[in-house]
């Protein structure tokens, strides 16, 4: 007889919100990761204090109400607003584009100034149909906003031209014609007080679990303890890579602790012109308003992905999300096998959508 009804792949998220409802519902879970901690990529390391986001800043935002107050049952969130920085060649630009970052471009201090001064650029490239994101987004934002605090930070984030990338990327630029510098539009936002790793505990609290498991390695062992398995790993790798990889851009981090108390004065600061290596400088402290002694920073490189590194965004273009819908022809012939998450399911999840994703996947195991 098998112990668990459930062995769940992957401590993230995803694994942590159905473990928790589905033992809510009276159900035995076993969750396992390959990594020596929980929680995935919003995983904190704490030093001395700091709350240090391992795995790339995450900040938690939705405009969903009822996700809002799901999530907050977990961890008390503080009032944090994400409102990043630019750094091109030293000079400093607030984000997203907004009516300060055109008053220290143009010193343009009216919203009638700024839309004119747009106008005017996109009028003088006569794109009609945008065949590249290049293309793209200068139709959209005109040559200023484009060279000084797109093309270079997407470059690096992308690894390729601009003109040879797909305009699909930014499908549409966020302009605001106000003095607003908060990034998200989401009616709420915010860091959980003590880090994100109060919360994936919490949700595992009671819960059965085995870190520096690697599934894939164990997998027969692993699968005869339980009556199904949720998977939320790469949907790829589950098939042994049996039509060929899924591609990915991956990212390398640079962590440094500094014996001074503030380095940037901001949370986090891009790094927009193509001879800075690193896309961002984050400043974890910040995330939580710490008065500490000393700061962490950290230096976010992006990199091809190869085996052996962490997948980060997929590359969603025609050849990647056909070779995606092979898989999951495959994965749909497995009932006892659950897929789900960001590599599971080849979509980029921003914290709120995988939470969602999560309780829409219970939501149909259960029928409630």
């Amino acid at each position: 007889m098998k112990k668990y009804d459930y062995l769940i792949v992957g401590a993230g998220l995803f694994g942590a919100v159905f473990a928790y409802e589905a033992t809510k519902r009276g159900k035995q879970c076993l969750v396992v990761d390959k990594r020596s901690h929980l929680g995935g990529n919003i995983f904190c390391e704490n030093i001395n204090g700091i709350n240090v986001h391992k795995y790339g800043a995450h900040i938690f935002h939705t405009s969903d109400k009822t996700l809002w107050n799901y999530i907050n049952q977990f961890a008390e969130f503080n009032n944090y607003i994400n409102s990043p920085l630019a750094n091109y060649l030293g000079e400093i630009y607030n984000l997203p584009f907004n009516m300060n970052t055109f008053y220290q471009l143009w010193k343009v201090k009216t919203p009638e100034e700024a839309r004119l001064t747009i106008e005017d650029q996109i009028a003088h490239l006569s794109i009609d149909k945008p065949k590249n994101l290049e293309e793209q987004a200068l139709k959209l934002v005109g040559t200023d906003i484009y060279e000084k605090l797109i093309k270079g930070y997407t470059e690096k984030q992308w690894g390729m031209p601009c003109s040879e990338l797909p305009p699909f990327i930014i499908r549409r630029l966020p302009v605001r014609f106000t003095f607003n510098n908060n990034y998200f539009n989401d009616t709420y936002q915010g860091i959980p007080k003590g880090g994100y790793n109060k919360i994936v505990e919490k949700m595992l609290e009671g819960i059965d679990f085995q870190i520096d498991t690697d599934f894939l390695k164990n997998r027969d062992e692993l699968s005869a303890k339980a009556k199904k398995i949720v998977y939320t790993g790469s949907i790829d790798d589950y098939f042994d890579f049996c039509f060929g990889d899924l591609e990915y851009r991956s990212l390398n981090f640079e962590h440094t602790e500094l014996e001074i108390p503030n380095f940037q004065g901001n949370a986090v600061v891009n790094y927009t012109h193509n001879s800075i290596p690193y896309t961002r400088v984050i400043e974890h402290k910040h995330f939580e308003f710490g008065e500490q002694e000393t700061t962490v920073i950290t230096h976010e490189f992006p990199s091809e992905w190869t085996h052996g590194m962490e997948r980060y965004y997929p590359i969603n273009d025609e050849k990647n999300n056909s070779l995606y819908l092979k898989y999951k022809e495959l994965a749909s012939n497995l009932s006892s096998v659950i897929f789900g998450g960001r590599l599971a399911e080849y979509k980029y999840y921003d914290m709120h959508q995988i939470v969602a994703s999560a309780l829409a996947t219970v939501k149909k195991e259960f029928d409630v």
